[in-house]
């Protein structure tokens, strides 16, 4: 089947779980012969060797690793642990198949449209590759291009992870997955369509449109369509480059408070989340002159719009653990859509959400993880597994996945970033003026402009 033709290739799926199922296959052996047979494996070396197949297959089942790596014990600790490195660097695609792409989606005469455009690929990532390019007005631009047959990759990925996730379920029912697959699936499918991502970009653009310290690409009219993302090129640098000159700390509090701003201005003004918050897609931008430190938000394919009473009950679970007000978290675990919450269930939920939120209860000047222990995360993590098998476990709403991965996430990179902020301040910044109705004129109309699709669920 040709490379750029549109639809499923249901030859493309077969040769694609040909090449993962004996990875996944191998960590459903591994896992249960252990559990159930006793029978000791090393899993942390088993698990390198699955991180290598899956950057080199530069597929969705990478960004799947990656994002079940900062969902609480959805993978074997092992596991996590390695897949959670994966970085978007696949090899990239050469200029035969760039032409080809280059010409199915602008039509044969495309290098017309552009002044100048760089043959070899400035980043890859899982679903796509990324070139620099010149308009004739001079703008600089990137251009990203879909990988060949990504549609069958991605539906031979997601059978791979049923499967996988089904065979953990069995050895391990604390957190029950159908609606996390659910979740999971509907974004990655929506990441598929650069249209939709060209929508979700001016939406972000309107949504940070006052917010200095965050940029945002914009994306060229006339040069996108569902296989191509062309927007205009915003400098920066990778943050781990940065961070390896060991940069003062009002530099990297300056990167912090512009990841802050960038993830929860969308979300506590206009109930939408990037859900994707790993360090591949930001850049840093240095001080320079009377401009300040800020980041670049790049990647805007897994983005969720949430109902405004969600956005309700994540507010009065932070109100309940600061007032130590159990029947306001039951109501807002209940708003988010969790059933048959038991006594014990929520005292166990109760460990986790006290994690998330004590940084935003504390207020003072202070690290996000004040005692200084990076593995306080997975121990708390640990005794929240441990506490729902023992209570019968819950099974997580979709909605709650997303944000979830995002706390966590970018609790990660502001430990990384050794930033000292008032937590407490900035969030309560964003919250104090809290109204459903307002939030739910504000997200309509910035929808609207943006034209921003439905989404799949």
């Amino acid at each position: 089947m040709a490379e750029d033709r549109e639809g499923r290739s249901f030859f493309g799926e077969v040769r694609r779980m040909a090449r993962t199922s004996g990875a996944v296959g191998g960590i459903a052996a591994r896992v249960a012969g252990e559990r159930f047979l006793g029978i000791k494996t090393d899993k942390a070396v088993h698990a390198n060797d699955l991180k290598a197949l899956l950057g080199g297959l530069k597929g969705p089942l990478m960004k799947v690793a990656q994002f079940l790596s900062t969902v609480p014990n959805a993978l074997p600790a092992e596991y996590a642990q390695e897949l959670a490195a994966l970085q978007a660097n696949a090899p990239p695609m050469g200029w035969n198949f760039v032409r080809r792409r280059m010409a199915s989606e602008l039509g044969t005469d495309w290098q017309s449209k552009f002044a100048s455009f760089g043959q070899e690929a400035a980043a890859a990532a899982s679903l796509g590759q990324v070139h620099r390019a010149t308009l004739p007005d001079g703008t600089l631009v990137a251009c990203k291009l879909q990988y060949p047959d990504m549609q069958s990759v991605v539906e031979a990925d997601l059978r791979q992870l049923k499967i996988a996730m089904g065979i953990f379920a069995r050895m391990d029912d604390a957190i029950q997955h159908d609606d996390v697959y659910l979740e999971l699936c509907e974004r990655l499918r929506e990441e598929l369509d650069y249209e939709r991502e060209a929508a979700q970009m001016r939406l972000y653009n309107i949504m940070l449109d006052d917010v200095p310290d965050v940029r945002t690409p914009r994306p060229i009219e006339g040069y996108c369509s569902k296989r191509l993302l062309t927007m205009n090129w915003l400098e920066g640098r990778p943050i781990m480059d940065r961070l390896g000159e060991e940069p003062p700390l009002e530099e990297r509090n300056a990167y912090a408070r512009a990841l802050f701003h960038a993830w929860y201005v969308p979300f506590y003004r206009f109930g939408v989340i990037h859900g994707d918050p790993h360090l591949g897609n930001y850049q840093v931008r240095q001080p320079v002159g009377d401009e300040p430190a800020g980041i670049n938000l790049l990647d805007y394919g897994a983005i969720r719009i949430f109902p405004p009473q969600f956005l309700r009950g994540v507010i009065m679970l932070y109100e309940a653990m600061r007032d130590h007000d159990d029947e306001k978290a039951h109501e807002a675990y209940r708003t988010w859509g969790f059933t048959d919450l038991t006594k014990e269930k929520m005292q166990v939920l109760g460990l986790w959400a006290r994690f998330l939120h004590e940084p935003l209860l504390d207020d003072r000047v202070r690290p996000i993880q004040a005692d200084g222990d990076v593995d306080f995360g997975r121990k708390v993590a640990a005794e929240v597994h441990a506490g729902l098998k023992r209570t019968g476990g819950v099974k997580p709403p979709r909605e709650f996945v997303l944000v979830d991965r995002s706390a966590v996430g970018l609790g990660s990179a502001f430990m990384r970033l050794g930033a000292e902020l008032n937590w407490h301040r900035m969030f309560n910044e964003l919250i104090q003026d809290f109204n459903e109705q307002e939030l739910a004129a504000r997200q309509r109309a910035a929808l609207d402009e943006a034209r921003v699709p439905p989404t799949l669920g």
